[in-house]
């Protein structure tokens, strides 16, 4: 899987880049033949009233099918985390669904 990560309105820090990157290769249990992910992070505005607000969004292209997740949280590791947790929720309902189209009796691995 290739992780892409672009970030705006702030400076990425090792950690950061290392956070996203454990998250996103955390999903590849949940379906592996994901592609690549595409992750921006970084400040939404500078126009709010009080405090920052960050956002995370991915693009990840799993087995033909792309799914996109944007979320925005006071503190960026929340943000980067609720978007693993949606991800991983997309990526299980597929499963699910190719499951139930998939007979019972047969014993095949369920692939995204």
């Amino acid at each position: 899987m290739t992780i892409n990560i672009v970030h705006h309105g702030m400076e990425i820090t090792p950690a950061i880049r290392g956070y996203v990157e454990e998250k996103m290769e955390s999903l590849e249990k949940y379906a592996g033949d994901i592609q690549h992910v595409d992750v921006e992070v970084g400040r939404s505005t500078n126009h709010h009233q009080k405090g920052d607000v960050f956002e995370c969004k991915a693009v990840m292209s799993v087995g033909g099918r792309v799914i996109r997740i944007q979320k925005e949280e006071q503190d960026l590791y929340k943000a980067i985390d609720k978007v693993r947790d949606h991800l991983r929720a997309e990526l299980s309902d597929a499963k699910e669904r190719l499951g139930d189209k998939i007979s019972k009796d047969t014993n095949d691995e369920v692939s995204l």
